[in-house]
């Protein structure tokens, strides 16, 4: 007994359903593997459809386009820190001195120490 090779046949979609996957794909939050799988098909086909068949189908693809125009996004300024000044107590035998100096000026604070101290 010999079996007759039988050919593959392919399955033909009707445009309207082609239509309503393609929209469903398309909903914000849609995979096209769960919209192909809630409808019985490939999710592989469902993606041709959505690359190619868009012209077929009357379905117009919505996306987002790039948009090439320059968004200027402000930027909070480099603030410098706000130095404590220099703090200093001194004493020296009966006399006593306590000063406060800008911390930016430290070099020149430093100066005036060594001569201070002599």
């Amino acid at each position: 007994m010999q079996s007759t090779p039988t050919k593959r046949t392919r399955r033909n979609h009707a445009p309207d359903l082609k239509r309503e996957v393609i929209l469903a794909c398309q909903q914000p939050g849609a995979s096209v593997a769960g919209v192909a799988l809630a409808h019985g098909l490939n999710a592989n086909l469902v993606r041709r459809w959505l690359r190619d068949g868009q012209g077929t189908t009357g379905v117009v693809a919505v996306g987002c386009q790039p948009s090439s125009a320059f968004i200027e996004v402000p930027m909070a300024r480099a603030s410098t820190p706000a130095c404590e000044p220099i703090r200093l107590e001194l004493r020296r035998g009966a006399s006593s001195v306590s000063l406060q100096w800008p911390a930016t000026a430290a070099a020149e604070c430093g100066a005036w120490l060594r001569e201070w101290l002599r």
